[in-house]
């Protein structure tokens, strides 16, 4: 009997450990699954994801530029996927496609089970108004803080992203010169800016009451945020890889009826923060 097969889709891909991750899931439970790289040329999206099903492909990762060319490219969506307006997973049924957003619930499941920190009653900020904070900020509101601020240098775009995601009297949005009067007990920095080794505009006084700073880029070690924030020595600092394997992990789930344990794939994949 062939393995299922299955694949990441992105631009570029190369970069991509979800092959390592979804194989070390497999290996654990005893699945035989095949899964691959797939660079999809950009504005193909779809024309790739046809020939990707036309091999027998049972489902899909999907990675930048393409999450919202999946959500697109889906017949049914999951109500995660139609609040972010973007997918990172399909599953293929004959000719049903339904389109899953794990981003959210990765990131949830990283910071209250294994880093342990609770979020209820939390005060959380959110720096940037991008994807990954659409996707983020229903799933961190379903565990109650006390409130939640989306930051971003155009305060317009923020506003618009709480109206139209985070309709709750908790959740507000702020520009960035604004935070000065706020104290927060979570900081998550959803922005790009680490992958280029760069810096929000945020000062060290922010961290005066974090209990935990999270950069959602993985990889890159003591990124500048973290650097700044573990100045504060109160603070704990973390980086996106337990998100990256939790939201494989949902993805795995949804597509073979098994949840892999993730603590051994964590503590693989973790770049030391120094």
């Amino acid at each position: 009997m062939n393995p299922d097969f299955y694949a990441v889709v992105g631009n570029p891909i190369a970069q991509s450990k979800s092959p390592l991750i979804h194989a070390a899931f497999a290996n654990a439970l005893g699945h035989a699954i095949v899964y691959d790289r797939i660079e999809a040329p950009l504005g193909a999206f779809a024309a790739t994801v046809d020939a990707i099903r036309k091999r027998g492909a049972r489902g899909i990762n999907v990675t930048a530029p393409f999450k919202v060319d999946a959500f697109v490219y889906a017949t049914q969506a999951s109500e995660a996927a139609k609040t972010a307006g973007a997918a990172n997973a399909l599953k293929f049924d004959g000719e049903k496609i339904y389109a899953e957003n794990f981003d959210g619930v990765g990131l949830l499941r990283d910071i209250e089970v294994n880093l342990g920190v609770s979020l209820k009653e939390k005060r959380i900020l959110l720096l940037g108004a991008g994807g990954a904070t659409r996707g983020a900020l229903t799933p961190l509101l379903s565990a109650r803080p006390k409130a939640l601020v989306v930051a971003n240098r155009d305060i317009e775009k923020a506003q618009t992203l709480v109206t139209e995601v985070a309709a709750s009297s908790v959740a507000r949005a702020l520009g960035y010169d604004a935070l000065n009067a706020e104290v927060f007990d979570v900081v998550l920095n959803a922005t790009s800016s680490s992958l280029t080794q760069a810096l929000p505009p945020i000062s060290a006084a922010l961290f005066g009451d974090c209990e935990l700073a999270y950069d959602l880029t993985y990889g890159k070690g003591l990124t500048p945020f973290l650097k700044l924030a573990s100045e504060n020595k109160h603070t704990q600092i973390a980086d996106g890889v337990g998100m990256l394997v939790e939201q494989a992990a949902e993805a795995f789930a949804w597509w073979r009826g098994d949840r892999p344990d993730t603590k051994s794939v964590i503590k693989a994949m973790t770049v030391a923060l120094v």
